[in-house]
Formats: C-alpha cells, structure tokens, sequence
C-alpha cells in the first residue's frame, strides 16, 4: 500500500504518514531496524520513485502489538500495556 498524504492517516490502519515511516525506514525510534517492510519502486536514473508498504507485514506487526497488549492485559502489567512503538 502507499503511505498516506501528509497530514492524512492511511485509510486500512489509521496511522499517520510519520508512524508508518517509522515502521518503514531505519530511524531512531526502531533502532536503525524497521519492523515493517517496503520497497522503493523507481526507474533506473530516477531521483524519486514510489515507496510501497508490505501490508501483510504491516498487518502482521500490528496483530503482534495487539497480542502483547492483550497478554499484558491478563497479566496485569501495566507497564508493558503502554506501547513504545
């Protein structure tokens, strides 16, 4: 799937373009490993291309925050209900 517009939230998930870049792209908040993959779609020679998100590696990533909360939930610690990602 294609990332959102700026200031639009990706219509499947409901996260906003800067989230889903964090997903996406080596940065500081995942530790130079993104959790969800994408490719770059360009030409040869080209400068900007179109940057395309995995969905079924999206959707996996977020069913797997899902579970923790959950089990978290039953487990009673809070702590760990409070996302990071």
């Amino acid at each position: 799937i294609r990332l959102p517009k700026p200031g639009q939230a990706c219509p499947w998930t409901g996260l906003s373009r800067s989230k889903m870049n964090e997903l996406i792209l080596p940065c500081a908040a995942n530790d130079g490993k993104p959790p969800v993959q994408s490719v770059s779609l360009r030409n040869k020679g080209s400068l900007r291309g179109t940057r395309l998100v995995v969905y079924e590696s999206l959707i996996s990533f977020l069913k797997t925050k899902l579970n923790e909360n959950e089990n978290a939930a039953k487990t009673g610690d809070a702590m760990r209900r409070v996302s990071t990602w």
